[in-house]
This record gives C-alpha cells, structure tokens and sequence, in this order.
C-alpha cells in the first residue's frame, strides 16, 4: 500500500497529519485543515502515503480550496484525481467523487453525475455516507440538469442511508439535500431539522451552509419578518469571514442586500498582518476558549498563547476578547 523507502514513523506522522486535516474539515476549520494538508501536499510526504491516503488527501485539498472559491488551485489537483480513478476499491471512490465535485463546480452537471454514479462499487459502498455521500452529489446534479423526480428519489435514498448509518452530519447532509428538492414550509421544516441535527457536533461550515438555506428559505415564504432570516445570516457572515470561504460569504451578501442590510466589514488589511499562529489563536479566542484551552488544542504553553495575544491586540488596535469577537465574527 505505501512506495517503498518511506520509513514507518515518516508513515503513522504523514497519515495522523491527514486524519486531522480531515477531522478539521468536518468541524469546518478549513484554514487549519489547509494548513496541515499543505504540509503533506510534497513529493517527501506523498510518498509515505498509501494510494487510498493519497486519494484523500486530493479529496481534503479540493473540498478547502473550492470551500475558499479557489477554483484555479482546485482544478490544479485535476491530473492528479484522474489518475487515481484507474485504482482499485476506496481510492477510485474517493477520486471519482472529488472529480464529481470539481465538476459541478466548474458547473458541468453532466460530468459531475458520471463520477458520482460511478463511485460505488459491487453491492455496497467503499465508504460511508459520511465520508462519500455521492447520492446527495447526485441529487443535486440531477436537479441542475432539470430532472426533478430523480433528484428526489436520490435524496430520498441517500436520507434513508444516511438515518441507518447514524452519523449526525451524514444526516444533516441528507436533510440538507432533500431540502433542495421541496419548496414552501417542507422545505423550512428540512433545514430545520438539519440545523437541529448538528447540535451535538461541531460542524460550523455545514451548519453555516444550512442557515444560509434556511435564510433564503425565510426570505421567501415571510412577509415584513426579517429577524430570523437576519441573525441567521449575520451567524454565517462571520463564520465565513474568518475561514475566508468566499463563496458562502458572497452568497450571504446577496441575501442580506436583499433584506436591505448591509454587510458587516472585517478588517482585512488588519487581518493580513497576523501571522498564521497568531490567526489560528485569534479564531479559538474568538470563539470562547479559553487560554489554557487554546494552549491544549494547538499544543503550545499558554505564556506563548498570551504573547500571541498580545501581538493579535496590539496589530487590530483593540483591547480585549470581546473587541476580537466584534472584529472577527462571533462563533457558530
């Protein structure tokens, strides 16, 4: 499984890096998780990977990259995906799916729906729904191409895998995506229990996504009522300025100019002055953790979280947690 002339250690390091990477982009930390897949993405740690780990970490590195709108950088790793599709069993499912999700992107429906109609394999799935949800892919696809009964026979199947495998964000998926095939209040009642669906797990990017749905939802059934639609995007607003996932933060933008509100401005010129460290101790303390929990999560002393914080204050021009909280977006 993995080249020879990897040593074991540089192996358990280079697939415990992954592991992470991919524990962060279902928490939606995409700026850390990109950050440790940078750190795999060379010839030195590809080589201490197996195929099926190599596969996922295109996977990981495409999911980030089109997360930030960079679709260039996503459609770098195209070569890359295409020659994993000839592998055998969890890499060629993991390649096709990505190549299905770089194509819907590059808003080719057509192409997308070969490559996740082409993810299973034999009787069941090289994957869970979790990991590989491809009906969901699919369902969505099918629903560009303009086939609507499809595309919810697809999302109906794709709920009922996801329900028996249990997994919360699996579910929310699911939810999410038969969301896309209703309209009116069943749609409402969906996202809502999609939302509903993540509380015990930390999943802010799915979540920031589903509020963003659910917004524009409310948008359009409510008459005068904008202060649900308004919170739930201004949730979202700050959770994308903070990851810098422009997409999502465009698409929120859109929505509150149509509620006539403006969009909440962050600092980037500031921003731009932090180093990646002081960024990723910005984030935690935004979101409430305390130093010593900082120091634990990033595997530091907490006099070196104070001293980054120190830096993070003086560089933004502010003076406490609850002026970074302002400027960078409240948690999700």
């Amino acid at each position: 499984m993995h080249e020879q002339g990897a040593p074991a250690s540089d192996r358990v390091r280079a697939v415990e890096r992954l592991d992470a990477a991919t524990a962060l982009i279902r928490e939606g930390a995409i700026s850390d998780a990109l950050t440790l897949l940078n750190q795999l993405d060379d010839r030195a740690a590809r080589r201490a990977l197996g195929v099926p780990d190599r596969a996922l970490l295109c996977f990981g590195l495409l999911e980030c990259r089109l997360a930030r709108g960079d679709l260039a950088g996503a459609m770098s790793l195209g070569h890359a995906l295409s020659e994993l599709l000839a592998a055998d069993g969890l890499a060629a499912a993991i390649a096709h799916y990505a190549s299905g999700e770089l194509a819907s992107a590059l808003g080719d429906p057509e192409l997308a729906l070969d490559h996740f109609l082409a993810v299973p394999r034999g009787d069941a799935d090289p994957a869970g729904p979790e990991l590989l949800p491809w009906r969901s892919g699919a369902a969505l696809a099918q629903l560009r191409r303009g086939h609507a009964r499809e595309a919810g026979e697809l999302a109906r199947r794709h709920h009922a895998v996801a329900v028996a495998d249990g997994s919360p964000y699996a579910v929310a998926v699911a939810l999410r995506t038969l969301a896309a095939t209703v309209a009116g209040n069943h749609r409402i009642e969906l996202l809502r229990e999609a939302r509903a669906t993540l509380q015990p797990v930390r999943a802010d990017r799915l979540r920031a996504q589903i509020e963003t749905d659910l917004a524009g939802a409310l948008v359009l059934s409510q008459g005068g009522d904008t202060a649900e639609p308004l919170a739930l995007l201004r949730a979202a607003e700050a959770y994308a300025g903070r990851q810098e996932l422009w997409p999502l933060q465009s698409r929120v933008r859109r929505l509150l100019d149509h509620l006539g509100e403006p969009a909440h401005q962050i600092d980037s010129e500031a921003l731009a002055t932090l180093t990646a460290a002081e960024r990723r101790v910005a984030a935690l303390a935004a979101e409430g953790l305390t130093n010593r929990q900082i120091a634990e999560q990033l595997v530091v002393s907490v006099k070196a979280v104070e001293w980054h914080l120190s830096n993070i204050f003086r560089k933004l021009e502010i003076r406490s947690r609850k002026a970074l909280t302002s400027t960078l977006g409240a948690g999700v």
